[in-house]
């Protein structure tokens, strides 16, 4: 038995219960309630989502989504604290995206997905583990798995919730991550860690290009057709491309256990890892040394010395490619003192000289 309620009905019920009452349902309350009272729909009428819906605001927009029926294969159990893929995401869906409920109480769940949180317009609060904090307009935060969290939303402020199966994550998303660099290295590590509960968010502000692929992404995940689960892929891959492309400086990266926003320490080093030593980098952050390595190895996997080296001969590789530099000019610029040792160092790691390299990979330009 499927159960139907639009957007639009769900959220004046949630809406209308907080301002009589005074205080806040939770998503499975109402679902009940509304069985109940026998107000859902087994007919549902999906609106036209072939129109160009680029031009509305934000409030336009979100009367188109008040138009589209919510689906419930079966109610939600109050109990549901742990919260599987199946559960929310549709069969032969990959990817899903709802707007996140308004005037909801706070209950903080698990999950065995993905989930992006990308607040369109206004404010919300997120709760993670034992902490909060207030996320406003163009923030877009990946939530890892196996992480306690909510989010609630105390006014008509517009939040997309998009859930990624975690074999979909691993296998379309983290080749956008295949790169040997610092940044590509920490998603993968802090995102794959299920013994850790984090969380990375960065701040988009207002890109257009971002919110209409979004948009795209919310009326695609409603099409009942055999390609709107390719096109919810190719969709978030374009956004989650952007963000990379554009938004890496804002990233945050919290360590929930080590209690530190890593991403200052991965900032520091990605601007000065030429002439960083171990020290002065502990030193700067008023940590010790082992504290700091501890930090360092859990985040990005490598050693202080190793990550380094991996940063040196990274930016050497493009160096490599897209200039007309010479070796030793190249072996400067990137922090050794010798030609000999950086070639050295540069063949341990691609096994052949950066001379050989140069020749296979130099763009024309």
């Amino acid at each position: 038995m499927q159960y139907y309620i639009t957007y639009g009905e769900f959220q004046n019920r949630l809406k209308s219960h907080f301002l009589k009452a005074g205080n806040k349902l939770q998503f499975e309350d109402l679902c009940e309630y509304i069985s109940h009272k026998d107000l859902f729909t087994t007919k549902p009428q999906f609106p036209d989502l072939e129109k160009d819906y680029d031009n509305l605001s934000d409030t336009e927009f979100d009367k188109v989504i008040d138009s589209i029926p919510l689906t419930l294969s079966e109610l939600p159990s109050k109990r549901l604290v742990f919260v599987e893929e199946n559960n929310l995401i549709p069969q032969k869906r990959d990817v899903f995206v709802i707007r996140h409920p308004r005037y909801t109480c706070l209950k903080l769940h698990e999950h065995d997905y993905f989930e992006i949180n990308y607040v369109v317009n206004g404010e919300c609060l997120f709760y993670f583990e034992k902490e909060s904090r207030k996320m406003s307009k163009g923030e877009f935060f990946i939530i890892s798995p196996k992480s306690k969290h909510d989010v609630v939303i105390e006014d008509e402020s517009i939040v997309f919730t998009i859930s990624i199966r975690k074999s979909t994550f691993n296998a379309t998303f983290f080749s956008l991550l295949s790169r040997q660099d610092l940044l590509s290295n920490f998603f993968r590590t802090i995102l794959q860690n299920q013994d850790r509960p984090n969380y990375l968010v960065f701040n988009t502000e207002e890109n257009a290009l971002l919110k209409h692929n979004a948009r795209l992404l919310v009326l695609e995940s409603y099409t009942q057709d055999v390609y709107s689960n390719s096109c919810c892929i190719n969709y978030l891959n374009l956004m989650f491309t952007s963000i990379l492309r554009n938004y890496s400086k804002t990233i945050q990266m919290y360590d929930y256990h080590q209690g530190s926003d890593f991403s200052r320490v991965l900032q520091y080093i990605q601007y000065n890892y030429r002439t960083l030593t171990l020290s002065s980098l502990a030193d700067f952050f008023n940590y010790t040394e082992p504290y700091l390595c501890t930090l360092i190895k859990q985040n990005t996997g490598y050693n202080y010395s190793d990550l380094i080296k991996e940063f040196k001969l990274n930016e050497s590789e493009k160096l490599l490619a897209n200039t007309d530099l010479r070796i030793s000019e190249i072996a400067e610029q990137v922090g050794y003192n010798s030609a000999d040792h950086f070639s050295k160092m540069f063949k341990e790691k691609n096994q052949i000289s950066p001379v050989e390299y140069r020749k296979a990979n130099k763009v024309s330009h």
